[in-house]
């Protein structure tokens, strides 16, 4: 026999022994060429916290480095998730522990990595701290841990990654109380389904994070919409809300929603996962948070169906429009996403903005609310939006948005975001005769790009450009780069409507649901004037203001449980009646009297204009109807 034949031999076989001296084969599958297998276990729940084990390939580098997330897609705000992982360890194929050091609340440096078989380690939830962290993490981008009854997972709360492994495929093992069912759009692998066990497949950790799972007693309704299969799961903690009793109104929206949005078809199934609080050491940041195919929905159990119906309206046609934008057009920042280290696009006028705008839209157009409702969803944008710095830069404040003085302006993406946006379809419906819409201008940058390609920031107002008209140049100067604040009539004079004031009856204390008055908890619950708000003619009559503290009414001692009785007393006040109260006001105490009046506020109002012509009524019809 060949004598270099059998050196070979002997040199395959000698290698053969020394790697399974080493501990394990697995040392032939490099880390960045391995599917990355993770274990939660949910039913072994010690002390509210969850087991979590990730396992990669193999490392050669001597130092390894493991993150949580510090910021998450769709949420623009740092929440450092790391801060809810406990006993973080390392082992080697043996199953020694590794020397872990924690270089900040995301970080930990694993040491002597070329031995590093798989890290472990405790997660906290956020929804039981949330009334205790100042800097509190948005509870739909929270988790919730509730043995035996409830698992919220955003997994970016509990999976973390490796240094430049973030396109690797993950594999995920969930063990899980048998009595609850999992809801969500990760891929399911478990062929043999085994009772108990959830095994999920992401082709790249963008994926993990992108699919929120919620396990819970199985109160599932689902309902086809145009092609796209909908799953509405409820969690409602004592019972009050089936998903079947909420199905109607989400069928009925989506349709609508589906409808508006014409040929769009970026996903075939999406899943509502709608969480109910009980707010008592639960979660208290209501309110959705987007993802290509699912969103998480956090509101009040307490809330009667109907505004329960409205919140969900509202919050998840937003959430679903963002299958638009930026799930289908987006920046390279958001497509190489980094976790610890965001670079944040310029562009959140569209990726909040538009889709807080197409929730408004739609509804109008598609005749879930009149005209009338429309208007007063504008202006209350318009009011809202004092409130923020009306000559900051939008692309400047959403490029820094993570820091100040940027970070406190957030809010305003969803108030002068709608209306910069409204201010476009109104332009392109003008200069196009009505056949251009930010609708339309969204479709084509959808053909163009799509989930998988994304565009360079810098670029895309030049795009619009190029798309549409000139002047379009112009409008982005002024109103989405510049510092000038917009002139609303400007674009609403185009469909014959002007902003006006108009006054409006109310109650003494409220105008419905709105009141002039409040409550300072850190005061003994003391009650007083709201400031910045416009009063009534009764307070203003009077001669209320602002941060006035009540004493007494008609001699009647104020607190809160003595004033409840008198609002009531209020509906039936005679006009003539004498009021006299009696306030603190800058350390001073003050008695006020006046009658009682008819109480009525002054109210900003977007009406049509007296002098209204054909061409703008035609435009005014093609952009609120299509």
């Amino acid at each position: 026999m060949n004598t270099i034949y059998m050196k070979k031999i002997g040199f395959f076989i000698a290698l053969s022994i020394l790697m399974q001296a080493c501990g394990s084969s697995k040392s032939l599958v490099t880390a960045d060429k391995s599917i990355i297998k993770v274990k939660l276990d949910l039913v072994t729940v010690l002390e509210d916290k969850v087991l979590v084990e990730v396992d990669p390939g193999a490392f050669s580098a001597n130092e390894v480095l493991f993150f949580i997330p510090k910021t998450v897609p769709g949420t623009y705000s740092t929440d450092n998730y790391g801060k809810y992982i406990e006993n973080f360890k390392a082992f080697d194929y043996k199953g020694a522990e590794l020397s872990v050091s924690k270089k900040d609340d995301n970080t930990w440096v694993i040491t002597n990595g070329a031995s590093l078989d798989k890290v472990s380690y405790y997660v906290n939830d956020t929804y039981d701290s949330e009334s205790e962290v100042e800097s509190a993490v948005f509870s739909p981008s929270g988790t919730n841990i509730l043995k035996d009854r409830n698992f919220m997972l955003n997994l970016h709360g509990f999976v973390g990654y490796f240094k430049g492994l973030t396109e690797v495929p993950y594999e995920l093992s969930i063990l899980h109380p048998a009595n609850l069912k999992a809801t969500t759009s990760l891929k399911e692998t478990n062929s043999k389904k085994v009772a108990g066990l959830d095994v999920f497949y992401a082709s790249r950790y963008f994926e993990v994070t992108d699919n929120p799972i919620l396990y819970a007693k199985a109160d599932v309704a689902s309902f086809e919409v145009n092609g796209i299969t909908v799953n509405l799961s409820v969690y409602s903690p004592n019972g009050l809300y089936k998903a079947s009793a909420l199905k109607d109104r989400m069928f009925k929206m989506m349709s609508a929603q589906k409808t508006f949005l014409g040929d769009v078809n970026s996903t075939k199934e999406y899943n509502i996962l709608l969480y109910l609080s009980e707010l008592e050491n639960d979660a208290s940041g209501f309110g959705a948070l987007e993802h290509h195919t699912s969103t998480v929905v956090v509101l009040p159990e307490q809330m009667d169906q109907v505004r329960l119906e409205q919140a969900l309206v509202d919050v998840v046609s937003h959430e679903f429009f963002h299958i638009v934008t930026p799930l289908s057009v987006h920046s390279e920042e958001i497509q190489y996403f980094d976790f610890n280290d965001p670079k944040m696009s310029k562009h959140l006028w569209m990726y909040e903005g538009t889709t807080e705008y197409f929730a408004n839209l739609f509804q109008i157009q598609q005749g879930l609310i009149s005209e009338e409702e429309f208007y007063e969803r504008i202006m209350g944008k318009m009011l809202n939006a004092k409130r923020y710095d009306d000559t900051m830069s939008f692309t400047v404040m959403s490029e820094n948005i993570l820091d100040d003085p940027y970070k406190d302006n957030y809010g305003n993406v969803y108030e002068k975001g709608t209306l910069i946006n409204m201010a476009l379809d109104i332009t392109l419906r003008d200069l196009s005769e009505g056949e251009k819409s930010v609708l339309w201008l969204l479709k084509e940058l959808s053909k163009k790009y799509g989930d998988a390609i994304p565009f360079k920031d810098d670029a895309l107002i030049g795009e619009i450009v190029s798309m549409t008209y000139p002047e379009i140049a112009d409008f982005f100067a002024a109103n989405v780069v510049g510092t000038t604040p917009i002139d609303y009539n400007d674009y609403l004079s185009k469909v014959g409507l002007e902003l006006g004031t108009v006054e409006e009856q109310s109650g003494y204390f409220l105008k419905g649901d709105v009141p002039f008055i409040d409550v300072d908890q850190a005061n003994n619950n003391a009650v007083f004037v709201r400031e910045n708000i416009e009063l009534n003619s009764f307070f203003v009559a009077i001669g209320l203001k602002g941060g006035d503290v009540f004493k007494s009414i008609d001699g009647t001692e104020i607190t809160l449980e003595s004033l409840r009785p008198i609002i009531g007393q209020s509906f039936g006040w005679p006009t003539d009646k004498l009021v006299t109260i009696v306030v603190m006001r800058n350390g001073e105490e003050l008695t006020l009297t006046g009658k009682a009046g008819i109480p009525v506020v002054k109210v900003d109002k977007i009406k049509s204009k007296d002098n209204v012509t054909d061409a703008q009524l035609q435009l005014r019809q093609v952009w609120m109807k299509g």
